[in-house]
């Protein structure tokens, strides 16, 4: 029986989201990488996986350059519209996030990854 399939979300950009493809890769492990430049994640995988990680509260990246470029660093977004925000504009995601079946992970997380052995 296979593992299930690695998913990074992230972008070219990002440096931590490369660590992670690169760990990964090291290890043997298939990974599908999705550029949140070209495609979000949809609503249920927000959900889930702001269900692993503590919350949309969690997800959003306030010390992003587009958090402050949209003025949201005054507005200061909670809870529902948090969602909404995510899933209209993914850019504001923390990234990399990792998922693997019901698991996930915000940031560059070996130490959590090794466990999923």
């Amino acid at each position: 029986m296979s593992s299930p399939a690695i998913q990074i979300f992230g972008t070219k950009k990002c440096q931590d989201t490369r660590k992670a493809e690169r760990w990964f890769k090291e290890r043997g492990k298939k990974v599908q990488s999705v550029d949140l430049t070209e495609k979000g994640l949809s609503p249920g995988e927000l959900r889930s996986v702001a269900a692993r990680v503590g919350g949309v509260e969690a997800l959003i990246d306030r010390e992003g350059k587009r958090y402050v470029d949209k003025g949201l660093k005054y507005s200061a977004p909670t809870g529902a519209r948090i969602e909404a925000l995510l899933l209209a504009d993914p850019l504001l995601l923390k990234t990399p996030i990792v998922r693997r079946g019901p698991e996930a992970t915000l940031g560059y997380q070996p130490d959590a990854w090794e466990s999923w052995k």
